[in-house]
């Protein structure tokens, strides 16, 4: 590979990374929205128009009498003026022109690259995904929204769950390109432990996709004792949802039952990957990520514990979510650097 070809390739992988950090952001973003009542104060969606914030009283009034037809406005906030209007209002607006402003940063560098010659033209369509995928994931943060615009003012647990693992999906399709643009592959040869570290980071995933569940459906604010919940292993009523599998998306107890067990089992199972990627003489780059990845699930089970025991608090709440996306980004990082040789 030539000098010019590594140096796009690190200039492009640059810019991926930036957009993995704002995505990065726009979760965590997401998540204070959502903890302080904040998602459903914007009742329309208005991707070009909505640029802009209401910039005079009379433009304020106007949002804020939207606003007071929502059913959030009528069961919940009808105590509120539009000055505490605002407070709420400028969170999700951020919230919104974050990810107005991610669309940018992406293609704008995307068309100059093109320009440059940094991204050849049999790339173009792996970008262009990104692009449109970076479209759906607002369109779909949208009709997130619009369910708790009907009649119950909360969002629906479903649609929640399906906009974050949306967001975790195009990270980490962005952070492996960018990543396999500053380690190209020279082997083709997998590492053997490639196959048993792609099954950990899918019990990552599949451990956060639970909690975007109990996000959705508050289930955190019940139960509020560790490891038992309240007086019972086993609280009562986890199956008392008809059909079944409801009791797996719908029933408080049941949600929260299955998060905090697969939490601790995804921990368990880092940890003894841990201790036997000590014996098995792993690269430098892949022994270094597997011990930050034992680091990071300590620090998210301290931190998913204490959410719990102190009732949920906003600040260790969104460290909680923040700090699953590290521990998934060090996962990947692991999975890559034992994809094959660099």
């Amino acid at each position: 590979m030539t000098a010019d070809r590594t140096s796009g390739n690190r200039t492009v992988a640059a810019w991926l990374l930036t957009c993995c950090a704002l995505v990065f952001a726009m979760v965590v973003l997401g998540g204070v929205t959502r903890l302080t009542g904040s998602g459903l104060s914007i009742v329309e969606w208005q991707p070009v128009s909505g640029i802009l914030p209401p910039l005079t009283d009379s433009e304020w009034q106007e949002a804020f009498e939207q606003y007071r037809q929502s059913p959030e406005f009528r069961k919940i906030n009808a105590h509120m003026d539009v000055h505490a209007f605002k407070g709420i209002f400028w969170l999700e607006y951020l919230h919104r022109l974050l990810g107005r402003t991610i669309g940018i940063v992406f293609m704008l560098p995307f068309l100059v690259f093109v320009w440059k010659g940094y991204i050849r033209k049999r790339e173009w369509p792996k970008y262009l995904l990104m692009f449109v995928l970076g479209g759906l994931q607002g369109l779909l943060g949208w009709y997130m929204v619009k369910s708790g615009l009907v009649d119950n003012p909360h969002v629906s647990q479903y649609r929640l769950t399906a906009h974050l693992l949306a967001a975790f999906l195009i990270y980490a399709y962005m952070f492996w390109v960018a990543l396999s643009l500053l380690y190209p592959l020279q082997g083709a040869s997998r590492h053997p432990w490639f196959g048993r570290t792609v099954a950990v980071t899918a019990l990552i995933a599949i451990t956060i996709v639970s909690g975007g569940f109990v996000a959705g459906l508050k289930a955190g604010k019940i139960y509020n004792t560790f490891p038992m919940m309240g007086e019972y292993w086993l609280p009562p009523g986890m199956l008392s949802l008809e059909p079944l599998w409801r009791n797996f998306f719908d029933n408080l107890a049941t949600v929260q039952f299955d998060h905090r067990w697969l939490a601790i089992s995804t921990f368990a199972v880092i940890v003894a990957y841990w201790f036997a990627a000590r014996k098995a003489g792993l690269p430098a780059r892949s022994s270094k990520a597997a011990t930050a990845l034992l680091h990071t699930a300590i620090l998210q089970v301290a931190l998913g514990i204490s959410t719990l025991l102190l009732f949920v608090p906003t600040l260790l709440a969104v460290s909680h979510q923040a700090v699953a996306m590290l521990l998934f980004t060090v996962a990947l990082y692991l999975c890559h650097s034992l994809r094959g040789e660099n």
